[in-house]
């Protein structure tokens, strides 16, 4: 086992646990930060998955008084949001694999994801419910956030924020609608790769473990900046990250 394994593992992990709640694009950090890391590899996207793993482990545990309770009275509104990314990255798999090479598109794709957490810091609250049909177009910005650079955390509450809802509620429909579009990825990345015994799992696990330590902290930021001016600070880094993507 390769002691510079490791301490990636725990670099990459520490990284998707910090970026995956706060709007700034997880995927897209680890794209950009496993393009300079000397002979990393990996089957697919099966270790940026296990890492997402992590970071749904930390929204358990977080939630993890009124996460049942949370699951089996709103199940129906988060089943439909799930079925956008749940198609298409059961569908399109491949072709949005392919994407996690290119470092131009994750620039592209982060100065999106600046510009939607402008739009959220702007947006206006009126205290709306999430019906059927607001699910369904927030369960779409997951989707769209399959795309590396787009922040899945910052797509989905910026969704929730245009249509008027809370953005405290829209971070935990958030948070909520990771668990299966994560678990999904996971099932998928594994029986794709199943055949795939070589990797060693020290450094995937203590990657999950950093990830999900990491992603506990994560939570509580944004939840404490999301009435702030926390959003136009992280529009600020993702444009400040984009272009960095371009220029590289």
């Amino acid at each position: 086992m390769n002691v510079m394994n490791l301490i990636w593992s725990v670099f990459l992990g520490i990284v998707q646990g910090l970026t995956e709640f706060l709007p700034v694009s997880s995927s897209g950090h680890l794209v950009i930060l496993q393009h300079f890391i000397p002979g990393f590899s990996q089957p697919g996207v099966l270790f940026d998955v296990i890492l997402h793993l992590g970071t749904v482990f930390s929204v358990i545990y977080f939630f993890r008084k009124n996460i049942i309770r949370y699951i089996l009275s709103n199940f129906w509104i988060i089943f439909i949001g799930t079925i956008p990314a749940g198609i298409i990255g059961f569908f399109f798999n491949d072709f949005f694999e392919s994407m996690f090479g290119n470092i131009r598109l994750v620039g592209f794709a982060l100065l999106i994801t600046a510009f939607l957490n402008h739009l959220t810091y702007k947006a206006k609250e009126k205290g709306e419910k999430i019906s059927f049909g607001k699910s369904l177009f927030v369960g779409a910005a997951q989707a769209i956030a399959i795309i590396p650079g787009i922040s899945r955390s910052g797509s989905t509450i910026f969704a929730g924020s245009i249509l008027g809802i809370d953005k405290k509620k829209a971070a935990e429909f958030s948070f909520m609608l990771s668990i299966p579009a994560v678990l999904g990825a996971n099932i998928l990345q594994f029986f794709k790769y199943r055949n795939f015994l070589s990797f060693e799992v020290v450094p995937y696990s203590i990657g999950f473990l950093f990830s999900f330590l990491f992603g506990v902290i994560a939570i509580k930021v944004v939840l404490r900046n999301l009435s702030t001016k926390g959003f136009k600070y992280f529009a600020y880094y993702a444009l400040l990250v984009g272009l960095l993507a371009l220029i590289i």
